[in-house]
């Protein structure tokens, strides 16, 4: 009777400090409010899927993956405290994020310098390349996306063209990137103007880029900046010309309709022709796409849940070097095979020209 009531108490005890099962944890830090707020939601709903796909596979280490998201306000200090929770409090094995690059770069240097995984989603700039030995793109950077916009541009005959890019590590680097391309291509560059983001009017801006006469404007913006500079653009009569927009869903979703007739550009490509991600995304979520950036956050889901499994232990060195072989190897996503190069970025990506018609983008 005595052994009998020792082993249920003891059974008792384990019960509760041994839970049933222990979920994967993996972190995400995203911008769910601020100027970016509409592509960390975009972000969020493509990790969910991905969630979604992997537990239905039966998990991560045979254990259910699960994501704890942090909002990084679209700030680079809060972005650093929100992965530091994530690092010291919460002992996830993998972070994920942020956006903007801006953000991105300091958030991964807090994470290289605690030697913590870093799977970037979103975020091009060429600096991303020098973040540090434990951070890794599952998006292509700058150098390769400005190349597809020149020829994009040169295509359509406008040789003088007003660069409009955003005062940031991402704009600075889209700007650069896109002057050189464009300049091999014998294009000419009328003016470049670099703005800060969260202005409440760019009509400066704006009327600065219309006295250099150029044949086009050429510009990328996030979400609500990008809405504002087309609204602005519209009022001051300067859409008789045309405008081309560098990474176009970025803000399309928060330009009314009236504001961008007309408008054309480029993107990173939703999901490569993997028509089940994007059935699964409209069954889920009862709309096309957002933006170009949920299947990117998805396939930094499917990667990072490969890396693990890989590792078959959430211990970081054994992640790395998994993250590192799988580079070699290559994983197939909705957004198509990634392979990594020596700096730990990704090697090639799919792009899709774009146009918008009534409320919704279309390729042409």
């Amino acid at each position: 009777m005595k052994m009998n009531t020792r082993f249920l108490a003891l059974a008792s005890f384990l019960a509760m400090v041994i839970p049933a099962h222990a979920d994967v944890l993996v972190g995400a830090v995203l911008p769910l409010s601020g100027v970016n707020a509409r592509g960390g939601e975009d972000q969020r709903r493509g990790i969910e899927l991905a969630v979604k796909e992997i537990n239905a596979k039966g998990g991560v280490l045979g254990q259910p993956l699960k994501v704890i998201y942090e909002d990084s306000g679209n700030t680079s200090q809060r972005a650093i405290d929100a992965a530091r929770k994530l690092v010291s409090v919460d002992k996830v094995s993998i972070v994920m994020g942020e956006y903007s690059s801006g953000i991105t770069i300091p958030m991964g240097q807090y994470l290289v310098g605690e030697g913590v995984p870093h799977l970037n989603p979103a975020s091009t700039s060429g600096l991303v390349r020098k973040i540090g030995a434990t951070s890794f793109s599952m998006v292509g950077l700058d150098n390769v996306s400005t190349e597809f916009a020149a020829k994009d541009v040169i295509a359509h005959g406008w040789k003088k063209v007003a660069v409009l890019a955003m005062n940031n590590a991402f704009g600075q680097g889209v700007a650069n990137e896109f002057t050189k391309h464009f300049k091999d291509l014998g294009g000419e560059i009328t003016t470049t103007i670099m703005y800060t983001s969260g202005q409440t009017t760019y009509r400066r801006e704006l009327q600065q880029a219309e006295s250099s006469s150029p044949d086009a404007y050429v510009f990328t913006a996030y979400g609500a900046d990008g809405g504002l500079m087309m609204q602005e653009s519209y009022e001051l009569g300067l859409q008789d010309k045309p405008w081309y927009s560098v990474l176009i869903t970025m803000h399309n979703a928060d330009t009314p309709a009236e504001f961008k007739k007309g408008l054309i550009g480029m993107d990173v490509d939703y999901t490569a022709g993997d028509t089940g991600y994007k059935q699964a995304y409209e069954a889920a979520y009862g709309q096309p796409f957002a933006s170009a950036w949920s299947g990117y956050a998805h396939d930094t889901v499917i990667f990072a849940a490969a890396a693990l499994n890989k590792a078959g232990s959430t211990d970081r060195a054994a992640v790395l070097k998994a993250i590192e072989a799988l580079g070699k190897e290559g994983v197939n996503g909705a957004t198509g095979e990634i392979k990594l190069d020596a700096d730990g970025q990704r090697l090639w990506q799919p792009y899709q020209k774009l146009k918008v018609e009534g409320k919704d983008l279309v390729r042409y």
